[in-house]
Protein backbone atom coordinates (compact mmCIF):
# COMPACT_ATOMS: atom_id res chain seq x y z
CA UNK A 1 0.00 0.00 0.00
CA UNK A 2 2.73 2.44 0.88
CA UNK A 3 5.18 1.73 -2.33
CA UNK A 4 3.78 4.32 -4.24
CA UNK A 5 4.71 7.02 -1.39
CA UNK A 6 7.58 5.54 -1.00
CA UNK A 7 8.59 5.24 -4.50
CA UNK A 8 7.26 9.19 -5.15
CA UNK A 9 9.65 10.62 -2.48
CA UNK A 10 12.58 8.59 -4.24
CA UNK A 11 12.10 10.39 -7.21
CA UNK A 12 11.26 14.20 -5.59
CA UNK A 13 14.45 13.06 -3.32
CA UNK A 14 16.39 12.92 -6.95
CA UNK A 15 15.22 15.97 -8.34
CA UNK A 16 16.18 17.81 -5.45
CA UNK A 17 19.09 16.11 -5.86
CA UNK A 18 19.84 17.29 -9.28
CA UNK A 19 18.60 20.42 -8.60
CA UNK A 20 21.17 21.17 -6.01
CA UNK A 21 23.75 19.27 -7.87
CA UNK A 22 23.53 21.63 -10.64
CA UNK A 23 25.31 24.26 -12.15
CA UNK A 24 22.74 26.74 -12.44
CA UNK A 25 20.80 25.40 -9.67
CA UNK A 26 20.53 25.93 -5.97
CA UNK A 27 20.23 24.61 -2.43
CA UNK A 28 16.93 26.78 -1.84
CA UNK A 29 15.74 25.27 -5.36
CA UNK A 30 15.99 21.70 -4.12
CA UNK A 31 14.42 22.23 -0.64
CA UNK A 32 11.24 23.68 -2.39
CA UNK A 33 11.82 21.16 -5.14
CA UNK A 34 11.49 18.45 -2.62
CA UNK A 35 8.52 20.03 -0.34
CA UNK A 36 6.16 20.95 -3.17
CA UNK A 37 6.95 17.60 -5.90
CA UNK A 38 7.14 14.95 -3.00
CA UNK A 39 6.51 15.85 0.34
CA UNK A 40 3.12 17.55 -0.39
CA UNK A 41 1.70 15.44 -2.78
CA UNK A 42 2.48 12.52 -0.73
CA UNK A 43 1.02 13.88 2.53
CA UNK A 44 -2.62 14.85 0.56
CA UNK A 45 -2.19 10.79 -1.10
CA UNK A 46 -1.81 9.46 2.56
CA UNK A 47 -4.69 11.70 3.96
CA UNK A 48 -6.98 10.84 1.62
CA UNK A 49 -5.81 6.82 1.90
CA UNK A 50 -6.37 6.95 5.34
CA UNK A 51 -9.90 8.41 5.49
CA UNK A 52 -11.53 4.98 5.14
CA UNK A 53 -9.90 3.89 8.52
CA UNK A 54 -10.63 7.40 9.81
CA UNK A 55 -14.55 7.29 9.16
CA UNK A 56 -14.34 3.65 9.92
CA UNK A 57 -12.84 4.24 13.84
CA UNK A 58 -15.89 6.97 14.32
CA UNK A 59 -18.39 5.32 13.50
CA UNK A 60 -16.94 2.45 15.99
CA UNK A 61 -16.21 4.72 18.74
CA UNK A 62 -19.70 6.28 18.23
CA UNK A 63 -21.27 3.11 18.59
CA UNK A 64 -19.62 2.19 21.88
CA UNK A 65 -20.88 5.94 23.34
CA UNK A 66 -24.73 4.56 22.27
CA UNK A 67 -24.12 0.77 23.79
CA UNK A 68 -22.89 2.39 26.76
CA UNK A 69 -25.77 5.03 27.30
CA UNK A 70 -28.07 2.71 26.81
CA UNK A 71 -26.94 0.31 29.40
CA UNK A 72 -28.18 0.72 32.93
CA UNK A 73 -26.57 2.01 35.88
CA UNK A 74 -24.53 -0.54 38.51
CA UNK A 75 -27.51 -1.07 40.55
CA UNK A 76 -29.83 -1.56 37.15
CA UNK A 77 -32.43 0.85 38.90
CA UNK A 78 -33.02 4.51 36.62
CA UNK A 79 -31.60 7.31 38.36
CA UNK A 80 -33.96 9.48 40.44
CA UNK A 81 -33.96 13.03 42.33
CA UNK A 82 -31.94 12.69 45.73
CA UNK A 83 -33.82 15.40 47.05
CA UNK A 84 -37.91 15.37 46.30
CA UNK A 85 -39.11 19.21 44.68
CA UNK A 86 -39.86 21.72 47.12
CA UNK A 87 -43.77 21.65 48.35
CA UNK A 88 -44.05 17.80 47.30
CA UNK A 89 -44.29 14.72 49.67
CA UNK A 90 -42.53 11.88 48.76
Amino acid sequence: MYIIPIAWIYVAFMMAAAEATNTNGSVLGAIITFVLYGMLPVGLMLYFMGTPARKRRIREREAAERLASLQPDAGGLPPTDAVPPVGKEP
